[in-house]
């Protein structure tokens, strides 16, 4: 069974804030971290591998020090690594990055299931999924906490839901985003670290994946990112005193202006 997972390096979410002047995310002196969300895609993957055998490659796009993300998959169990890295990707959102990682998967070559965590925790769109599966052209479910079964040339999967969770069975080729519940990513083990250390990661240029510079980067963007503020704290408050029907009383009060 061949495996690809998308894996995304991101700023660390306790770390992360705002230039008040630039109104951008200040990037200095914050880690980057892999995206806890893929991580459990990462391990869903290693475990297949290991129950039905084949092979697990990452696939991250990004800039060249995104090759961390990459090797630190390879540490944990993935056996191929690739960077999508050009300048041209600069400025990409949901739509033009779908394009460029479907256009990486295709020179990657045939695989049976696509993993990805179910969202970024620096873009929370959960669109990079379900908008690669259409580019690539295979069916696709979201928000998956559990693999039950693979049976001819179908899985079984549980996703999750409100108020429980749909078995379902999807076709392979497919694609799946899992979320955390699926399972508890493991650490790197010395032999994986020694493995990962020595891999050569390959690295896809626009130009290897054959991609239409009108399709990539902030060019082949069809959304943009017009402002970025943080929310100004009022440190206004009342304290209601009386009995409860006394204080909604004045909760009614204070809110029928703004209704």
């Amino acid at each position: 069974m061949n495996i690809i997972v998308c894996i995304k390096q991101v700023p660390d979410a306790k770390d992360v804030r705002l230039d008040p002047k630039t109104n951008t995310m200040a990037r200095e002196g914050v880690e980057s971290i892999m995206n806890p969300f893929d991580r459990h895609a990462l391990e869903e993957a290693v475990r297949l591998k290991e129950q039905h055998g084949g092979k697990v490659t990452v696939i991250s796009m990004g800039p060249p020090q995104a090759e961390a993300v990459l090797r630190e998959a390879v540490s944990c169990g993935a056996d191929e690594a690739v960077l999508v890295s050009d300048r041209a990707f600069a400025g990409a959102d949901t739509w033009a990055t779908t394009y460029t990682l479907g256009k990486a998967i295709e020179k990657v070559g045939e695989f049976d299931l696509v993993i990805c965590g179910k969202q970024a925790i620096d873009g929370d769109t959960a669109q990079v999924g379900p908008g690669l599966a259409r580019r690539l052209d295979i069916p696709y479910v979201s928000y998956v906490r559990k693999i039950t079964d693979f049976l001819n040339g179908a899985v079984r999967l549980h996703r999750l839901m409100d108020d429980g969770y749909d078995e379902i069975e999807m076709p392979l080729p497919g694609l799946l985003t899992v979320v955390k519940e699926i399972n508890d990513p493991r650490i790197p083990s010395l032999k994986g670290k020694m493995k990962a250390k020595k891999l050569v990661i390959q690295t896809f240029s626009a130009e290897d994946i054959e991609a239409d510079p009108k399709q990539i980067g902030l060019s082949g963007s069809t959304t943009q990112v017009v402002k970025v503020f943080a929310p100004q704290f009022k440190g206004e408050r009342a304290m209601l005193e009386g009995t409860v029907d006394e204080q909604v009383e004045q909760l009614l009060e204070k809110i029928e202006p703004i209704l």
